[in-house]
């Protein structure tokens, strides 16, 4: 995404297709929680208390960090459409967010791809986590709105447990296994606003709302 306090706009648009038109997965009896270490640049999927994957992930940069809290997904789109200054982009391999859009309860941000994948394990985006195209469709999949999503901005005894030394990510400990799948409080944590801040819009074709992406 291009930096700046230039306004980025994305609009999912509705389509007649069954792919644009598949709804989201409903949630499960599974008890599923996001953990994004900041830190170690790393997102695990914690299902019922066990981690079923991790991904390497970039951040924000640190003028333009990624929030810190606990959130849960909000809404998924599927094959965006980028509006900026005037410009569009349709889905495809210049998307600046990619394939896929998980927006979070926390206004501005969310989980999504990137046309840039040498930026993945860094601190470089406007705020979102960014995820490589393989990864971020194979995730997409396996989470639902209402995930609790937990953005942790430095290393502790929890992404300890996930992530190890930061390379080779480790089962949770029993008591901390459980403290994950038992995460599903929606608090937000509120962080100050960055002055340069890149703003992108999504509206679902079932959905009328707008919500800020980052």
């Amino acid at each position: 995404m291009a930096a700046g306090t230039a306004i980025l706009a994305t609009q999912a648009l509705a389509q007649n297709t069954p792919a644009a038109q598949q709804a989201a997965p409903a949630a499960s009896a599974a008890k599923r929680v996001i953990v994004v270490s900041l830190e170690d640049r790393k997102l695990a999927l914690v299902e019922d208390g066990q981690v079923k994957k991790v991904y390497t992930v970039a951040v924000g940069k640190p003028s333009t960090p990624s929030p810190t809290g606990t959130f849960t997904i909000e809404r998924r789109v599927a094959n965006p459409t980028y509006h900026h200054s005037g410009k569009t982009v349709l889905p495809g391999p210049g998307n600046p967010v990619g394939t896929r859009w998980m927006g979070l309860s926390k206004h501005g941000y969310g989980i999504h791809g990137t046309n840039e994948p040498n930026s993945i394990g860094k601190a470089a985006s406007h705020g979102c986590i960014r995820m490589a195209r393989a990864d971020l469709e194979q995730f997409y999949e396996l989470v639902a709105v209402g995930d609790t999503v937990e953005l942790i901005g430095e290393r502790n005894e929890q992404t300890a447990q996930l992530f190890g030394n930061g390379q080779n990510p480790a089962a949770p400990a029993p008591q901390q296994a459980q403290t994950l799948a038992n995460s599903t409080a929606t608090t937000q944590t509120t962080v100050a606003a960055s002055a340069n801040t890149e703003k992108n819009v999504v509206e679902t074709p079932a959905i009328a709302p707008l919500a800020a992406l980052r």
